[in-house]
């Protein structure tokens, strides 16, 4: 076996597969496209499911990829373990309904045991199967040089996640030698495929064969798939001889250079330093890929995951005595050591570096937040006696200010406290809870089904230059099976064998329109979507006539619904180039919805879009629109097309011949959709709303044509409305009109205030005179309707001067809203009768909570009908305060 570098290694597997007939595909964006159930791209195959299902064909059934992946389940791990990581690189082969396990598995054993390739010594190699599979089992024992007696059965070898494909796996695993065995040889896991050092396993081959169904139950798949994947990161330090992924020359040059960074600290010399060199070297390469492929730091999703590894980071460099803001210089190192694959890093550098470094400076100041409020817990703790940390504070530190549980645990040793780990644990399982419910229930792969993959007939569509064809039907699928008609008032599929009916894709919505024999109509189409094969097929609702297999009819789109179906998607185009130049290039397409009635576009950036933003960005379009530009659309070579400067949309998958909308060499763009033929043609763009979707994801819904002139005429007719409300001569004097009520208003608001002040100070001496006793413990209460937390208050500093009792309690119903303050004076917080630990189970009486220091606190609460059974569980909680003290 000879030394190789990961670059040598990446492109030896994917020239090995190359010539074994299979497609290099490129790698996709670590961010999903059109998938609800996954936050990241986590494997080579999350990028294949609609093959893997059987919802689209590929081309070549051959397919292999090094695919950039995320996985943020084990982020604690990181930096502990040898080989866990959040970004990691799967070499991936795969067959969609070609060869399956004879070929997969000696493909693997001749990549991993050739000389010609990786060279192994086959004496080093081990392999698990399902027991069940006992063909699996056969093809290894008759595999040329492999030693059946490194045979395990595992029976945890079955890949399943929930409804799809599934099937049983084998798993090919690198003995490492006895130096690496952690175990004792009676140990259990002292095995290949155990947890343990020295087996390391490098592939995984899946052979999906069984379809998992809804009801629990598997039936044979009618296309039987594989699916493998070896981390590069693995086989990477297999190979380099490495004892972890993390002295591989995928992150040394990382390591190196934080060495540089630190004030003399050694990774190779030190002990426990190394877990910090490691977590940041892992987590800035998958924050630097990430940024590249479009996500940003935020507060929800994608974002909040960036967020937390900049912040892990920035904590380990702190304990590297890196002081001030360091991730960013660490980016262009990462795309030295991986842009010649991965160009997107060279190309995003300059950007990638100004959000990490936008995201430490806010962090820092975060940080110097957290050790304040940690400050004022610990003073809070002292002061009280306390000698531990409350679980919920220590995890809002987490949460909130992004400290780590053990520099919590580290200030606090400090000063002579410790932290409430169960309490803390308590509250991040909540964290995951919440954060599972939030994810889409969705299945990951469909069921596949065989009934659109059999129908291979040919097909054209005719939609951009003509919206009415004759066509013959080729295929109805009805109710999941192939019928020879269609019945009268019924729905079903139907292919043609051609079409001037566009498909929903790219965001554009199908065309509508209808089946004719002559004049008469037959048939509505209600939806057009793409078969397996790429015929596309007809969602028809027909009438009183049935519709037969091999008859022709006419098939006519609705010209008014494709007409502002084009005037939206030309201005999506005109939007994004709009985009691009006000915001930046980062403000890449994330998604859009084209229909006739609007359209919307998804775009990534960092924070709302402001007005003077918005406004530059609509006129751009409507400038565009105004200057009656041609849009020139023509197929070509992809080759020719990225030399012209055409932009490839996120996410979409494009052939050798592409078709490329140019309008006047401004906006060229690789489209499949349907389009005007000058910019005139739109009419006019009005821009509706801008608001924020996710993770730095921002979402501009917009208007053109018809309906933009409705959306004008609309907000002139209200404005009409308002003024003869405001009974204003002019639409132009409107604003001084407001002005001249909004000073009525607050002029009005401070009288109130003002006389609300004097009335409470009038009433005060009746208000605080019911005094009640309990425990010896006086205290008042108050229940005053409408009263803001300041109305409070001044009652509160009236009591303090009366001094008319130990505690007050203060509490208002504003709406549906409670307002809830408790006063404790130096007797009650003496008998350690605080405002803080009296207020908090009247809170959740009235359905909220609170807090605030020991002479005063405050509280919401979301019901006002609970407000006569707080009120008479006053005395029983003072009661059981002043006992348990007691």
């Amino acid at each position: 076996m000879s030394t190789l570098t990961s670059v040598q290694i990446r492109q030896m597997f994917l020239d090995f597969f190359e010539q074994k007939g299979h497609e290099v595909r490129p790698s996709e964006s670590l961010i999903p496209i059109n998938d609800p159930t996954l936050l990241w791209i986590n494997s080579g195959v999350a990028t294949l499911k609609k093959y893997f299902d059987g919802t689209e064909i590929p081309n070549n059934k051959r397919i292999t990829n090094s695919q950039k992946s995320i996985r943020t389940n084990d982020i604690e791990n990181v930096g502990i373990t040898a080989r866990h990581h959040t970004l990691f690189e799967m070499l991936g082969n795969f067959s969609i309904g070609d060869y399956f396990k004879k070929e997969a598995i000696a493909y693997a054993w001749e990549f991993l045991t050739s000389s010609e390739w990786i060279g192994f010594d086959p004496n080093l190699l081990y392999v698990t199967y399902y027991p069940e599979d006992l063909e699996t089992k056969e093809l290894w024992e008759q595999t040329e040089g492999f030693d059946p007696t490194h045979l395990v059965a595992v029976e945890g070898n079955f890949w399943d996640i929930g409804a799809g494909p599934c099937g049983p796996d084998t798993e090919i695993f690198y003995d490492r030698g006895e130096s690496f065995n952690n175990l004792s040889e009676d140990d259990p896991e002292n095995y290949p495929g155990g947890e343990n050092e020295r087996w390391l396993e490098i592939w995984n081959l899946v052979f999906s064969e069984f379809n998992h169904l809804p009801d629990d139950t598997y039936v044979p798949l009618p296309t039987k798939n594989v699916d493998t994947g070896m981390g590069l990161e693995r086989i990477v330090s297999v190979i380099q001889e490495t004892p972890t992924n993390f002295e591989t020359d995928l992150f040394m040059p990382i390591i190196k250079q934080i060495e540089r960074l630190t004030d003399g600290i050694s990774y190779e010399e030190s002990t426990d330093a190394k877990v910090s060199f490691k977590v940041i070297a892992d987590h800035i390469r998958a924050v630097t890929f990430a940024i590249s492929d479009g996500a940003l730091p935020s507060n929800e999703g994608r974002g909040y995951i960036l967020r937390r590894l900049i912040r892990r980071s920035v904590m380990h460099g702190r304990r590297l005595g890196i002081k001030g803001a360091f991730l960013s210089q660490l980016v262009p190192t990462i795309a030295d050591i991986m842009g010649d694959y991965y160009v997107e890093l060279r190309t995003n550098i300059e950007f990638v570096q100004q959000v990490i470094l936008n995201e430490e400076e806010r962090f820092h100041e975060t940080i110097e937040g957290g050790e304040s409020h940690l400050q004022a817990i610990i003073q809070q703790l002292k002061s009280e006696k306390q000698t531990v940390i409350p679980g919920e504070q220590a995890f809002q530190l987490y949460d909130t200010f992004g400290f780590p549980l053990e520099l919590t645990e580290e200030i606090a040793l400090e000063n002579q406290l410790t932290v409430d780990h169960d309490g803390f644990n308590e509250q991040m399982q909540l964290q995951r809870e919440r954060a599972r419910a939030a994810r889409s229930k969705e299945e990951s792969m469909q069921v596949q089904s065989d009934v659109f993959r059999e129908i291979t007939s040919s097909f054209e569509f005719v939609g951009y230059t003509q919206l009415q064809t004759n066509a013959s039907i080729k295929a109805i699928v009805l109710d999941n099976e192939k019928v020879n008609q269609l019945p009268a008032d019924s729905q079903a599929w139907v292919i043609f064998n051609r079409s001037p009916f566009y498909a929903e894709m790219g965001g554009q919505v199908a065309d509508t329109g209808g089946i004719y024999d002559g004049d008469q109509l037959l048939a509505e189409v209600l939806d057009v979507q793409k078969a397996p094969n790429g015929q596309y097929m007809h969602r028809l609702r027909t009438f009183d006539i049935p519709l037969n297999v091999e008859q022709s009819y006419t098939l006519i789109v609705d010209r008014s619904n494709r007409l502002h179906i084009n005037q939206n998607h030309t201005a999506t185009h005109l939007l994004h180039r709009s985009l691009k130049e006000v915001l930046g290039d980062h403000a890449n397409q994330a998604g859009s919805y084209v229909g006739p009635d609007r359209l919307r576009f998804d775009f990534s950036h960092f924070g709302k879009v402001t007005d003077d933003e918005l406004k530059q960005i609509a006129n751009k379009v409507n400038y565009m629109i105004e200057n009656a530009i041609d849009v020139d659309i023509r197929e070509m070579p992809i080759d020719e097309a990225k030399e012209m400067g055409a932009m490839a949309l996120f996410g979409e998958k494009y052939g050798n011949i592409v078709r490329v909308v140019n309008i006047g060499n401004e906006s060229i763009e690789l489209c499949g959709g349907t389009h005007v033929n000058n910019t005139n043609e739109i009419g006019t763009f009005k821009l509706i709303s801008e608001s924020g979707i996710g993770a730095g994801m921002r979402r501009i819904e917009a208007l053109t044509g018809q309906a933009a002139i409705a959306e004008y005429q609309k907000n002139e007719q209200l404005l009409k409305s308002i003024q003869n409300e405001l009974k204003v001569s002019q639409i132009s004097q409107l604003m001084n009109r407001v002005q001249t009520l909004q000073e009525d208003v607050k002029e009005s608001h401070s009288k109130i205030e003002s006389l609300n002040a004097r009335l409470l100070q009038n009433e005060a001496a009746n208000l605080l005179n019911d005094v009640k006793v309990v425990n010896d413990y006086s205290y008042v209460v108050v229940n005053l309707a409408d009263q803001d937390m300041e109305a409070l208050r001044q009652l509160g500093d009236l009591w303090r001067q009366k001094a008319s009792s130990n505690l007050l309690i203060l509490v208002s119903a504003v709406e549906e809203k409670v307002n809830l303050m408790v006063l404790a004076d130096d007797t009650a917080i003496e008998a350690d009768l605080k405002a803080g630990d009296v207020i908090k189970p009247l809170a959740k009486i009235i359905g909220g909570g609170g807090g605030g220091r020991p002479q005063m606190a405050q509280a919401g609460g979301e019901d006002a009908q609970a407000i006569p059974q707080m009120i008479n569980a006053i005395p029983e909680t003072i009661q059981g305060l002043t006992q348990v003290e007691a």
